[in-house]
């Protein structure tokens, strides 16, 4: 009972900012900017459909539910991924997870995009200058997750936001808060989580890309450069819960499954489906499925998805390897390659 009202107390502790978050989302799609901050990473989440809000742990949660960080097995962890996002764009991520016996985890994490380079046009030349340059989109964290009981842990990361496009830039801090409640209702393998996502101030562009050069009218004086101010725009909030359910099978058997829904402030609510077969702890094999209510978002791309993974201990290393596919419309499918390595 003690642990039950402890999480409920966490839990609308979230919950409270849920109204002010979402107040109009419903009209407002399109409207956020940041949205490298949606693009998921992990392998094995991304094959499951996205549903790891409850299931996944260890360093891997440090995407869909930081409390599930707290659920770590080694002493570090590293973590690199890499996948194959549309339009020939490369989505590079690194982590790593340090448990401190007493005090929790701590982990730091990285994650870029990989654009290439784009031809400089003018209204002068709209072929092309002959010059170019590289977007650069950057998010860096720092996690701490803690197990609060055996049932509970919470977890909190700060994220620091980095866009430049060419002459032009933009600055900004997101927070995301989850909690994580293991065996519900005392039912062994039930999982239930709760996280909000990127909530953060407002961020705008600004640098000497907005620099325009005119002649004052009306004024003897030869032309100057005005600074053009641009509008703020918001971070892509999003407030997720899912339940995910491990039956008892046998030693060599084991079976996940999960589901989770998330209401996104700036585009149509998700609803996502999992699930993975593990086979003696050391192949697995995973699919899922995401949608979105075609009277929300007519236009959602994502599907099917499915992978597979391989855990083995060398010389008393962790060593994973994991894929996943994520099926897209109008695009080529999403291609995730992860390696971890457990210390």
């Amino acid at each position: 009972m003690k642990i039950t009202i402890k999480f409920l107390i966490i839990a609308a502790i979230l919950l409270l900012g849920v109204n002010s978050m979402y107040a109009g989302g419903g009209v407002r799609n399109g409207t956020g900017g940041a949205t490298q901050l949606l693009i998921p990473v992990g392998s094995r989440g991304i094959a499951m459909g996205g549903s790891s809000v409850a299931t996944t742990t260890g360093i891997e949660a440090l995407f869909w539910n930081p409390a599930g960080a707290a659920d770590m097995s080694n002493s570090a962890t590293l973590l690199f991924s890499h996948m194959n996002y549309i339009a020939d764009i490369g989505v590079e991520y690194g982590a790593v997870s340090a448990n401190f016996e007493g005090f929790g985890v701590v982990s730091l994490n990285v994650k870029s995009l990989a654009i290439g380079s784009i031809n400089v046009t003018t209204n002068d030349q709209p072929d092309g200058t002959g010059q170019t340059f590289t977007p650069q989109m950057l998010t860096a964290g720092a996690t701490y997750s803690r197990q609060l009981t055996d049932r509970i842990a919470i977890g909190v990361t700060f994220s620091y936001i980095s866009e430049a496009i060419d002459q032009v830039n933009a600055v900004g801090f997101a927070f995301n808060a989850g909690v994580l409640y293991k065996d519900m209702g005392d039912i062994n393998g039930l999982n239930f989580g709760i996280v909000m996502k990127n909530i953060g101030p407002q961020m705008s562009y600004s640098g000497p890309g907005m620099l325009v050069k005119a002649a004052p009218q009306g004024y003897n004086r030869p032309p100057s450069y005005y600074q053009i101010e641009t509008a703020a725009f918001d971070l892509p909030s999003a407030f997720e819960v899912g339940l995910g359910y491990k039956p008892v099978i046998d030693e060599m058997n084991s079976m996940q499954i999960s589901a989770s829904f998330a209401s996104n402030n700036f585009s149509g609510d998700v609803y996502n489906i999992g699930a993975e077969y593990g086979y003696n702890q050391l192949f697995f094999v995973r699919g899922g499925y995401t949608l979105s209510p075609k009277d929300q978002d007519p236009d959602y791309i994502y599907g099917f998805t499915a992978g597979a993974g391989i855990n083995y201990d060398i010389s008393g290393v962790n060593f994973k390897i994991d894929y996943a596919y994520r099926g897209v419309k109008y695009f080529g499918g999403n291609h995730i390659f992860s390696v971890s390595l457990g210390f």
